[in-house]
């Protein structure tokens, strides 16, 4: 284990032998940290923190901290961080609140770069991006390869589908459906997101059931309801993609974006 001598570590950390910690680190009792991790300088990682293996934690990065919620009086709650993930300069993640589960949780293989925050009780998937400065309020929920841009600004309980994306200063408070581009304060739905379909080897056909999936619910002027009835009731449910985006507005508990 590479550990600077100015880094302070309780005794009662749990470290992976093979995780390097720069230098002016504080590591708190209640903090597992995986192989391969990396804690750059001066970083704080406190509460009951897990971090899985091969993460990056740049300078000045707060993990696992003491939330923003008046009502927290110190219960300990939790943050499970999962693998491969990059936290840049000065992000913040906090744990949860007993008012929720008790626990926020980062899958893997995500990008958060400088200045971003993630609130209690969010639930991040794997393989997303949150540019400069984006934030998470309390109990959001993102999915997969969900790209949020620069000081994108989303609601608590709000829900961010997989594979949608928030353009630079979105004001959400609504929920983002499943593939679906917004952007503007407040955001409105500017299409899908069919180059990063594309980009990911998307066949052309199921790009064209899901522009006429997104043409029936914000394009014909039908109401939420009667574009989703007219939706399930046709061939185009039985792809699977255009199912996930109906479910993922079925699902919403705020409204969608629209």
């Amino acid at each position: 284990m590479a550990i600077h001598p100015t880094t302070l570590i309780d005794s009662k950390a749990e470290i992976d032998s093979s995780v390097e910690i720069g230098p002016f680190c504080v590591i708190g009792p209640n903090v597992k940290i995986g192989a391969g991790s990396v804690i750059k300088s001066h970083v704080v990682v406190n509460g009951h923190t897990t971090i899985g293996a091969n993460n990056e934690i740049y300078q000045f990065a707060s993990v696992g901290e003491a939330n923003q919620d008046k009502k927290y009086k110190g219960e300990p709650t939790r943050l499970v961080i999962g693998d491969s993930n990059v936290i840049r300069e000065n992000a913040t993640i906090h744990r949860g609140t007993i008012q929720d589960n008790g626990i926020t949780t980062i899958g893997s293989h995500n990008l958060f770069m400088a200045s971003t925050h993630v609130g209690h009780d969010c639930t991040v998937g794997d393989h997303n991006i949150m540019a400069n400065f984006a934030a998470l309020a309390g109990h959001v929920t993102v999915g997969d390869n969900v790209i949020l841009g620069g000081y994108t600004g989303i609601h608590q309980f709000c829900q961010v589908n997989s594979f949608s994306m928030c353009g630079m200063g979105s004001m959400v408070s609504k929920d983002v459906p499943r593939y679906v581009m917004v952007s503007g304060s407040p955001a409105k739905a500017h299409g899908m997101n069919f180059e990063g379909m594309r980009r990911r080897g998307t066949a052309p056909d199921i790009i064209r059931a899901l522009r006429t999936a997104y043409k029936m619910v914000y394009l014909k002027g039908l109401t939420l309801e009667a574009a989703l009835a007219d939706l399930e009731q046709g061939d185009l449910v039985r792809i699977p993609e255009v199912a996930e985006f109906i479910l993922s507005i079925r699902h919403s508990r705020r409204g969608i974006v629209r």
